[in-house]
């Protein structure tokens, strides 16, 4: 992860989780924007949501059969929401940018997700404590799966014409691993628009964020869109050949010559 730059930038990093321990997060091997190993207590330094949506309660513990400590949930079937607000603003757009995280799923993943959310500035007089579903974010990315559906990376981007923000899925996201095994996530965000997605160093998907064949909604729209709206008249004819009735034929209309014309074309 050496070729990860140093940005900088304000911006938040959280944690939604279900069924899962946290245990490291790192920007970069070299040159780190923030690392956290969670082998100290969270407790005074990151920011649990006081949101109804996010009652999980956290612990700070050594996971079943391992002796490192890391942030475990408590409970299954509930939500959970941590946040950090980081001390400088970083600037995603200059350089490579690497997100990465190590987590473990003790009893394996059927419908649940855990991710990291790359908040946007928020509101006047929002504080960590205020973060829920609506909070605005730039990037979320991790393992989130019910069933067969599988999502990896969202990108959240301001349309410059509308100013609206519209959530940009990544298509075909690659599978995530359902075992009980401890397992390293990282997206490598690179100049020219390329992702990188990998899981446990080994690429499983690369795209172009501006390829509406790798995003959906592309960021960049279709020259032309059908009109939902558009109707046919009511006096449209499908012939591909109409005749006109007011054709008339020039004063000097050869007819044997266009004749011997279609007899050399036969």
């Amino acid at each position: 992860m050496g070729e990860a730059k140093r940005v900088s930038l304000r911006f938040a990093l959280v944690f939604l989780v279900a069924f899962i321990s946290f245990s490291h997060l790192r920007a970069s091997d070299d040159d780190k924007i923030f690392y956290e190993s969670f082998e100290e207590s969270f407790e005074g330094r990151w920011i649990v949501s006081d949101k109804d949506d996010y009652k999980g309660v956290w612990k700070h513990a050594k996971s079943e059969g391992h002796d490192e400590y890391g942030l475990l949930v408590s409970e299954k079937a509930r939500k959970y929401a941590i946040v950090k607000e980081l001390d400088n603003p970083a600037i995603l757009k200059d350089g490579t940018i690497v997100l990465q995280f190590e987590t473990r799923f003790q009893n394996g993943l059927e419908c649940g997700g855990a991710y990291l959310k790359y908040l946007r500035p928020q509101d006047a007089g929002w504080t960590p404590k205020d973060f829920d579903s609506e909070s605005p974010y730039s990037i979320m990315f991790g393992p989130d799966k019910c069933g067969p559906q599988t999502r990896c990376i969202i990108l959240k981007h301001k349309n410059p014409k509308s100013g609206e923000y519209i959530e940009h899925h990544l298509k075909f996201p690659p599978s995530v691993p359902s075992d009980k095994l401890t397992h390293v996530y990282t997206a490598i965000l690179k100049p020219g628009n390329e992702l990188r997605i990998l899981i446990d160093g080994e690429e499983k998907k690369k795209a172009n964020f501006l390829s509406s064949d790798d995003f959906e909604p592309p960021l960049i729209p279709a020259k032309t869109i059908p009109d939902p709206d558009d109707k046919k008249p009511e006096d449209w004819d499908e012939r591909a050949k109409i005749p006109d009735p007011n054709a008339v034929k020039p004063d000097d209309w050869d007819e044997m010559h266009l004749l011997k014309l279609k007899m050399k074309m036969l």
